[in-house]
């Protein structure tokens, strides 16, 4: 008996069949396709009986028995489209393409190229690895010869940027892959500019150095071989963690796992360095996962051999940026002490803390500053036994890496540059303890950046003293210098251009600046947790939090409590740093 609260079920055959469900609507015309059935005024129908756009359909519209695209009797048969697809680009002229739009965008000079480029790569991500390898190798080949390569693209037709981009293929991919996809006009020019004698063509452009950078260049000995080691790729120089390994293990490791392809070499130098050809992706080497190894060029790896910490010592780190010089400081410190990673930047700082955490570090402190002025900076007063200063500099010496440097600076650029240096070095020797080492470094080539400031240092502290560095290296790596100062040359010792100079504080020497300092920091207790800045200490490793809350649950009371007996009058401020680090 039928429930009269329910309404009755309708028949199959009603008019409630029209609803069909759109799965089975699916499934029914799947089958269709695959058994070749085409049902009538179906969309597979219509798309087999497309018209060309703007052809007239077979067949009179007026008539009511006919559809769109059918025609009476049965010898008439459906218009095909007549559609055709292009034909494929050759792939050197789409790889040209390419790198014409990178270079529009790297030419304009308004941000660093390796982040214009990367940038492009982000936006492109179809492209393989070695697409994006060969894109980046003809930018970057242009930015080397950028102004030989203008002057000879001056005698041709057509876009300057394509030009550019044509001479930077065939120097890195071969005239033979890169020929036949020019027009006749691109060949006429290319057969002219070969006939053009090298040394015709000045040493400015010959060499492609701006006006302002080879003035400075000149008068160094063997500028065309310093000039053609700059204009060449560097090889790709990482590390190993002294914590965690030994380079010979590391070495024998590599060569049988994923680095046997890079030709792994043991740096000439540097004890803990390693050479490898190519650009590998090491980011994904298990190595690299577990702190093992790090990204470090030989040069700047000599800088933690000057420097020299010690275990249990303070150290500052002045312009720590991502972090790498830190980590190695940190390593033969043995993860003891207090070390201060000092940057501007917050932002840098905390893109170093996964490299810190790799690491297995737990005495890096980093700390973000306003400026080289900070209070927190001023706190540390005579406290330090060792602060490196790797000032920001024009960054020639690094022009096989970053060859746009060369085009982006200018000499308005270059004196703020050395003028920051100068208030650097002079507010981070305040920090440098009696009988305490302060080493200034630039990866630079330029006199007015190295030698220049250090002369300028001396004469305005007399408290400090220079220190020879030539013995300093003799006694842990075969590098022998001239001295006093560290100069690196990739011509001469195949790292990137490197200057170090090492002063020492006199021992019964205090300067007026640090006794000031000293008096103003005594006025108020400072524990060491202030200078931490909350935002970087957040993003920094667990066990280092863990650590550091360890030691004030220790000594915090006590240390509280001996300040505020002295607090009346202080022959010296005890700022409370190195009982935390006991």
């Amino acid at each position: 008996m039928s429930n009269p609260s329910k309404p009755a079920r309708r028949p199959h055959g009603s008019a409630g069949a029209g609803r069909t469900n759109k799965k089975d609507a699916a499934r029914a015309a799947a089958l269709s396709a695959s058994s070749g059935i085409v049902r009538p005024g179906s969309a597979t129908e219509r798309l087999m009986n497309a018209q060309p756009r703007g052809a007239r359909p077979q067949g009179d519209r007026g008539d009511e028995g006919q559809k769109f695209g059918q025609t009476e009797g049965a010898d008439k048969q459906p218009v095909v489209s007549t559609y055709v697809p292009k034909p494929r680009q050759p792939v050197m002229t789409v790889r040209l393409d390419q790198i014409r739009q990178v270079l529009d965008e790297v030419l304009t000079w308004r941000f660093a190229a390796d982040s214009i480029v990367s940038h492009w790569f982000r936006a492109h991500p179809k492209l393989g690895i070695r697409d994006r390898s060969e894109v980046a190798e003809v930018v970057y080949d242009v930015l080397r010869h950028l102004r030989r390569y203008r002057q000879l693209g001056e005698s041709g037709v057509g876009n300057a940027v394509r030009r550019l981009a044509i001479q930077g293929a065939i120097a890195t991919m071969g005239a033979e892959k890169v020929r036949p996809v020019l027009d006749p006009g691109e060949l006429a020019w290319l057969d002219r500019i070969n006939q053009i004698e090298e040394q015709s063509l000045s040493l400015q452009v010959r060499t492609s150095l701006p006006d302002w950078l080879f003035e400075r260049l000149k008068d160094m000995p063997e500028l065309e071989a310093l000039t053609a080691s700059l204009n060449t790729a560097a090889p790709l120089d990482i590390r190993v963690n002294p914590m965690k390994a030994d380079r010979d293990e590391m070495l024998a490791d590599l060569t049988k796992g994923n680095g046997v392809r890079h030709a792994p070499v043991s740096t000439p130098y540097s004890p803990w360095g390693i050479r490898l050809k190519g650009r590998p992706a090491m980011n994904k080497w298990h190595q690299f996962e577990h702190g093992l190894i790090e990204v470090q060029d030989e040069g700047s790896q000599l800088l933690a051999l000057l420097v020299g910490p010690k275990r249990g010592e303070m150290v500052i780190d002045f312009c720590a940026g991502a972090g790498g010089k830190t980590l190695l400081l940190g390593a033969l410190m043995r993860s003891t002490g207090r070390l201060y990673a000092f940057d501007v930047s917050a932002t840098r700082l905390a893109k170093a803390k996964p490299r810190f955490a790799r690491s297995g570090l737990s005495n890096i402190v980093p700390v973000a500053i306003e400026h080289e002025n900070d209070t927190r900076v001023r706190r540390l007063a005579g406290k330090a036994q060792r602060v490196l200063v790797d000032a920001p500099c024009s960054g020639v010496g690094t022009l096989r890496r970053n060859p746009d440097l060369k085009w982006r600076q200018s000499v308005q650029s270059l004196q703020e540059l050395t003028a920051l240096q100068a208030r650097i070095l002079a507010s981070a020797s305040r920090c440098v303890a009696p009988g305490g080492r302060l080493v200034y470094a630039t990866c630079s080539l330029l006199k007015e950046e190295n030698q220049d400031q250090a002369e300028l240092f001396l004469a305005n502290h007399p408290d400090f003293a220079l220190v020879d560095a030539a013995p300093i290296l003799a006694a842990r790596t075969p590098l022998h210098l001239e001295g006093p100062y560290l100069s690196l040359r990739p011509d001469v010792h195949g790292t990137d251009g490197f200057f170090a100079a090492i002063f020492e504080r006199k021992k019964n020497v205090v300067s007026e600046a640090v006794a000031s300092t000293k008096e103003q920091a005594a006025e108020v207790f400072v524990d060491a947790s202030d200078l931490i800045d909350p935002e970087v200490e957040s993003e920094s490793q667990p066990e280092t939090q863990a650590a550091n809350k360890t030691k004030d649950k220790l000594v915090k009371k006590p240390a509280r409590k001996r300040v505020k007996a002295q607090h009346v009058e202080p022959p010296e401020p005890d700022l409370d740093f190195d009982r935390k680090d006991t």
